[in-house]
């Protein structure tokens, strides 16, 4: 199973990239971030002419969104967490129909957590923290993951070269020493297999975001690793390849994060 993760920042607008996509990286299983269109708006046409016969959304107007397109059938898994009590369209768990049996695919898209990286003088931050120890308990809750895999923004790079600069981004959202805790713990918690540090060692610079405000984001590579995939131990011994599609980082309307693809055989 090919299986890409994608903040597209925008579905609606950056639908025609979803072509470029399918060229370069051919997943089975696609699985979005930050579609910011409510589902009655969804480009299904556009996303259907790809060969995505199997869809499930989960969006909102502006904000938020995720949803997971497949070429394998799909189940909703019902159930899931409202997280923090606010219904923002943050979470899509499904299992995926696959010849060696159903996998659980979890896509998450974690709260940014604004820009002060204080819970009590920022509320967008106390938020990050608080979904994140929900997103922990729950996956405590239910013990080791298996046949299973986590994708998503979850906008923390944890790791010393997840980072440009790791002294200089320890007081930067997305980097402190408090939310790499906090998502190592949730990793922890399921047992998860850093599927992209599977195949780069951590001493090896490793970026999927590089931000709109650099004027020249190639030259600068001022990146970070906010785009994730986990795998149940079960499935890492399964890990065939891995690509970061850097090149999506310069499409005409791009979005700030990079396509993430993973293939695993199980």
């Amino acid at each position: 199973m090919k299986i890409v993760t994608w903040n597209i920042n925008s579905v609606r607008l950056r639908a025609p990239l979803l072509r470029q996509l399918m060229d370069e990286l051919r997943p089975d299983v696609l699985c979005l971030q930050e579609t910011k269109s409510p589902d009655e708006h969804f480009p299904h046409d556009a996303v259907a002419a790809l060969g995505f016969e199997h869809r499930i959304i989960r969006g909102m107007k502006g904000y938020n969104g995720v949803a997971v397109l497949s070429h394998l059938p799909l189940t909703l898994r019902p159930n899931e967490p409202d997280w923090c009590a606010r219904g923002d369209c943050r979470h899509l768990g499904v299992d995926v129909e696959t010849p060696g049996g159903p996998i659980e695919v979890h896509n998450f898209y974690v709260p940014a957590g604004g820009d002060t990286p204080d819970r009590d003088a920022n509320p967008k931050f106390a938020h990050k923290l608080d979904f994140i120890a929900e997103a922990t308990a729950w996956t405590a809750g239910r013990g080791a993951a298996k046949r299973a895999v986590l994708v998503g923004d979850l906008n923390i790079a944890p790791l010393e070269h997840d980072v440009w600069s790791h002294k200089q981004m320890l007081g930067v959202v997305s980097h402190t020493p408090v939310e790499v805790e906090a998502l190592t713990g949730w990793q922890r918690a399921g047992d998860w297999h850093d599927a992209l540090r599977h195949f780069v060692p951590e001493e090896e610079k490793l970026y999927t975001w590089w931000s709109y405000r650099a004027r020249d984001w190639e030259a600068a590579d001022r990146g970070r690793r906010l785009d994730h995939v986990w795998v149940s131990r079960d499935l890492a011994p399964g890990l065939r390849r891995h690509q970061v599609l850097k090149a999506a980082r310069g499409w005409e309307q791009c979005s700030d994060h990079v396509p993430v693809l993973v293939e695993v055989e199980d």
